[in-house]
């Protein structure tokens, strides 16, 4: 009796701790939204479907209890032998039917939000044409986003191949991006497979060793300022739970000073470290 009382108790200790901890409850019955529109497409997609769940779960409980109540064994009595009922068959199966109709065709509509990304918005940042096939107009900033053991690297560049972005302003773990500003991510893997997912800005993505996978958000005007949390979400070595990544929106004036700022750092740290090298090997030339 104490051996299952004390389990009974550490399980409520569990529960209760993954329902306080805000990471585990993130939006606690939904996926979390409001960072970005496909974000929040997802959001309402999945309270669609759960409308619908629960409208069927209400209908088979209910029926079931009627039955178990009305249909109870009584004393003395021969239960009716009952062969098919082709009226109920026909029904069950139409019933089915229509409700996965009902399902793909609200998941077809929100799809095309979920995935294919929109116009920067005339706030955001004034950006070139890239002549990228997303958004409708080509004009998106793309970063490339890189998983490594146990960290997230992240290329300012249009072009996310090996050896073409040399060069590029970068940055680890924190994203720094501008708000109203169509944002692309060119995402793959240096070593194992990784996934990205900040869980506010959309659903996750695989991070693949030799292929590249895509995804966007938006982040509205609103919210300059915010900084969102994820990490990586497939576990990918014993470090794994440290590989934690930021992302912080800002405005658009507030990137390009700070983009400004990563190149000249950047620069710097290159120049620096020619010099040292320079030196190191004049030092060794001279020395027998």
């Amino acid at each position: 009796m104490t051996s299952r009382r004390l389990i009974f108790t550490l399980l409520a200790v569990v529960a209760g701790a993954l329902l306080l901890a805000p990471v585990a409850s993130a939006d606690l019955l939904s996926p979390e939204s409001g960072g970005s529109p496909n974000a929040d497409d997802i959001d309402t997609l999945y309270w669609f479907i759960f409308a619908v769940a629960a409208v069927v779960f209400v209908g088979v409980e209910g029926v079931l209890l009627y039955s178990i109540f009305k249909f109870k064994a009584r004393k003395g009595a021969v239960p009716a032998q009952i062969r098919g009922n082709t009226r109920l068959e026909i029904g069950w199966t139409v019933g089915a039917a229509v409700i996965l109709v009902i399902l793909a065709t609200l998941t077809f509509i929100k799809l095309d939000g979920i995935r294919n990304p929109p116009d920067s918005s005339a706030n955001g940042l004034q950006l070139a044409d890239t002549s990228r096939r997303l958004p409708p107009n080509g004009k998106s900033l793309n970063i490339c986003v890189n998983g490594q053991q146990y960290i997230w690297r992240f290329t300012y560049a249009q072009d996310c191949k090996s050896g073409k972005n040399l060069g590029e302003p970068f940055s680890y773990e924190e994203l720094v991006v501008p708000v109203d500003t169509t944002v692309t991510l060119d995402i793959n893997a240096q070593d194992v497979a990784h996934a990205w997912w900040i869980p506010k800005l959309g659903g996750k993505m695989d991070a693949i060793p030799g292929y590249t996978n895509h995804t966007w958000f938006k982040i509205p005007g609103k919210l300059a300022g915010t900084t969102f949390f994820g990490q990586c979400a497939e576990l990918c070595g014993r470090n794994h739970a440290n590989m934690t990544a930021r992302v912080k929106a800002v405005t658009p004036e507030q990137f390009t000073q700070w983009l400004n700022e990563q190149k000249a750092n950047i620069k710097s740290a290159e120049e620096q470290g020619a010099a040292q090298r320079k030196q190191l090997q004049s030092g060794s030339t001279t020395n027998p």
